[in-house]
């Protein structure tokens, strides 16, 4: 028996694609199909992939013409794969023509020709594209221009600032004179202006029967946050929170593994963020700025329904908040955050559990890597995740998929969102305690 083994993302399957596939079938007897897993994909740079892996499984068994498909999930599998199937011939496109000639050591390479004028990537590519308004003073802006270039689907088609440092350092063409004429151009809007326009700005766009991603804090009162989700929900539009984080693989593995029970029962969480970033008019205070980012982890891990907190602040002589940290109480566990600018502190997060505890170093809220502990050291684990652009371009995939199907695929839940814009509105009633 000859046994024959190809390996392929499969993203919409299509005419090439089952081609292929045939062609790899009639080398042998008997043929093996690798469908590449979403982290692999992700680390190999193709972020733009809109079926999941069990879609893209199924297409592939629907052909008809695998014999067994298998899931490649790391790099160098394909040679731990050809030993363990006892495969005779490797086969891929002419497209890797070349780079897979290492494997002639282990078995035989074949590089088939590909069927010209067809690939997943040109498929996305014809789909309308999704036209993307900035609005805002952020230098965050210059990073989403630039990050948008790798999600096919997406264009920036205009950006309303009032900030002359983001006006310098974003294509001219793009810059447009009000907020109005940014909606009239655009089929969704990225809201980055200060927490307090936010409420008037997603309700406009809302409004106007656009897409909504918005940096997180959505408002800044409870109320508001959730009539605008429902808004976005009677429209049949998405509204999504633009927290970078949650969009971090390594953070999404991290939260499975507490859920697990990896470390057992948590009976703390903290969370610190902290930057000596220069101010300016258009900047955000230390609770605006990070809060939102540090409270993710305490919601998604213990929940939103906590007894109660306590809010503790040092204000300058001008009343902005250089630093502020927060207690939470719940019934069988506790949680703290640290958010600064202007007070400086290590920017780590530690979950504690009953078995261990889960480290995730500076800073953790670019989570690509962390460590699970335990007692006994020997029992510790390192896990390593890609991560690219800040988490950015994955968050702007999550986001042009969710506005394709009209339903959210974000990892962040109204509910925490509403969660983050309820202690904020504490913040802003003076619940605090100045220190």
């Amino acid at each position: 028996m000859v046994k024959v083994i190809t390996y392929g993302t499969y993203d919409l399957l299509h005419r090439g694609h089952i081609r292929l596939l045939e062609r790899a079938k009639a080398l042998g007897d008997y043929l093996i199909v690798g469908v590449t897993a979403d982290d692999y994909d992700k680390s190999r740079g193709k972020i733009n992939v809109q079926q999941s892996l069990m879609e893209r499984i199924e297409a592939i068994r629907a052909t008809g013409l695998a014999d067994e498909i298998i899931v490649e999930e790391y790099e160098g599998q394909k040679i731990d794969d050809i030993r363990r199937y006892d495969i005779d011939i490797f086969t891929v496109g002419t497209d890797w023509e070349g780079q897979f000639d290492y494997l002639n050591e282990y078995c035989k390479v074949i590089y088939l020709p590909r069927t010209e004028g067809v690939s997943s990537s040109e498929i996305r590519a014809k789909k309308k594209k999704l036209r993307l308004g900035i609005v805002g003073e952020s230098q965050m802006i210059k990073k989403f221009v630039r990050e948008h270039e790798f999600v096919n689907g997406l264009e920036i088609s205009g950006i309303y600032t009032k900030s002359d440092a983001v006006k310098a350092d974003v294509p001219k063409e793009l810059l447009a004179d009000s907020f109005e004429s940014v909606l009239s151009m655009s089929d969704a809007v990225y809201i980055i202006s200060r927490p307090e326009f936010h409420y008037e700005q997603v309700k406009a766009a809302l409004m106007n029967d656009k897409h909504v991603l918005c940096e997180s804090p959505i408002t800044i009162s409870v109320s508001q946050s959730k009539e605008l989700f429902g808004l976005a929900k009677e429209r049949g539009l998405v509204l999504m929170d633009s927290l970078k984080t949650a969009f971090s693989t390594a953070y999404a593995r991290l939260l499975l593994l507490v859920k697990a029970g990896k470390i057992g029962d948590v009976y703390s969480v903290d969370a610190t963020c902290t930057s000596l970033q220069k101010t300016d008019e258009y900047s955000w205070n230390s609770i605006c700025a990070w809060g939102p980012t540090a409270m993710l982890p305490v919601f998604d891990i213990l929940g939103t329904n906590y007894i109660d907190k306590t809010i503790y602040t040092h204000f300058d002589e001008n009343g902005n908040d250089l630093f502020t940290k927060i207690d939470f109480h719940y019934e069988h566990a506790v949680a703290s955050i640290k958010v600064g600018n202007g007070v400086k502190s290590e920017g780590e997060l530690v979950i504690s559990g009953t078995k261990g505890y889960i480290y995730v170093p500076a800073p953790w809220w670019k989570t690509d890597y962390f460590e699970v502990r335990y007692e006994n050291p020997a029992e510790n684990k390192r896990y390593f995740y890609q991560l690219d652009g800040e988490g950015i371009r994955y968050e702007l995939v999550e986001f042009l998929k969710s506005a394709d199907k009209r339903r959210i695929f974000s990892y962040i839940d109204s509910i925490v969102a509403a969660a983050i814009s309820k202690v904020l509105e504490d913040y802003e009633s003076g619940n605090t305690i100045a220190i």
